[in-house]
């Protein structure tokens, strides 16, 4: 009997091949993507956390170097370090020592003060006269205008306010002045500040009583006898010096007259024709002085040259406009060379500055 072969099993498909080329490709996928997260191409885990993003780097993009095309200057604005706060001073005085060439005028216009209130706050050094300063004299300056007051025995806030035309309230509210309001005394021999406080001046100028048609005595001072004629002016006036400038104390209600600058041995002119009712030296702090009277048809004027170092007239001459009259200096109350000038009109001052041209 024929026997029939058996039949053949089917062979089995090896897959072994596509598993070693897909384990391959996977490696390789892996690299490629740590790769690319090497180089910041795919996105770390990191990079990816919830964070908030004001914690995160900002990508730094370089930007080109600015060329400008066309040169020109620049504005630049500084820091301004000025404030809107206001300066309100000191509210105490302090105290000056007056060197050579000081005036009232000019000490006062350097602490934005008016000449009056460095005047009435120096009554014991100045006695309302402003040619009484002197080198080396110690003045109060008062934080601000009116005066700064020494306290007297008797002296109550009622007629220490009245006196200076305050109310009792301006001198108490000072701060500077530490008033204890509960209890408000003030000890004599005690400075306090009146804010606003005025004086009266004291009467301290040269008098000039003397004209040839009035009657008055013939002389000044028993030295300057006076002709009974008179040498006419010419009612205008020039500068009795070769400059304008003014030095130490212009025209003021302290100082009548106007303080003109120059060196020592300068020409004084007579400032109008006229006659000299004085020439000489005095002892009122004028030093030595030339007064001259201008007599005209409607009025009757005096000049006044103070502080000179010396004098080339006497009394009764009869000098004309622009003679020379003498030389400038620093004669008496003064802290430097100048010609302290003043024009009288019937006895009146009137400032220089209104006549002069």
């Amino acid at each position: 009997m024929e026997t029939k072969p058996a039949p053949e099993k089917p062979a089995k498909r090896d897959f072994s091949p596509w598993l070693a080329w897909a384990g391959v490709g996977i490696v390789g996928l892996i690299l490629v993507v740590v790769i690319l997260q090497f180089f910041g191409v795919i996105p770390t885990a990191a990079s990816t956390s919830t964070e908030p993003a004001s914690t995160l780097s900002p990508l730094s993009v370089p930007l080109p170097e600015f060329q400008p095309t066309v040169a020109g200057d620049a504005l630049i604005r500084l820091a301004n370090p000025v404030t809107t706060r206001p300066d309100r001073g000191s509210e105490f005085a302090t105290t000056y020592v007056v060197e050579k060439g000081d005036s009232i005028f000019g000490i006062a216009n350097h602490y934005k003060l008016k000449p009056e209130s460095v005047l009435w706050s120096n009554f014991s050094v100045l006695k309302d006269d402003p040619q009484n300063i002197s080198v080396g004299s110690q003045l109060n300056i008062p934080p601000v205008d009116g005066i700064y007051y020494l306290w007297q025995e008797g002296d109550t806030l009622e007629s220490v306010s009245g006196k200076y035309n305050v109310t009792p309230e301006d001198i108490l509210m000072w701060p500077g002045n530490n008033i204890d309001m509960t209890n408000p005394v003030i000890q004599p021999n005690q400075y306090v500040m009146i804010p606003g406080g005025k004086s009266e001046f004291t009467q301290w100028v040269v008098p000039i009583a003397y004209s040839p048609k009035s009657g008055a005595t013939r002389s000044i001072n028993n030295q300057c006898a006076i002709p009974d004629d008179f040498y006419a002016g010419t009612g205008t006036f020039i500068w009795p010096s070769n400059t304008t400038a003014i030095s130490g104390n212009d025209f003021w209600g302290g100082h009548l007259g106007i303080d003109i600058a120059a060196y020592v041995g300068d020409a004084v002119y007579a400032s109008d024709s006229g006659v000299v009712v004085f020439a000489g030296g005095r002892t009122d702090g004028y030093g030595n002085t030339v007064i001259i009277e201008h007599d005209t048809t409607y009025a009757t004027f005096h000049t006044l040259y103070a502080h000179l170092s010396s004098v080339n007239v006497r009394c009764g001459q009869r000098v004309g406009q622009g003679s020379l009259i003498g030389a400038a200096g620093s004669s008496g109350n003064s802290t430097g060379p100048h010609i302290h000038f003043e024009i009288r009109q019937n006895g009146a001052f009137i400032n220089p500055h209104q006549v002069l041209p």
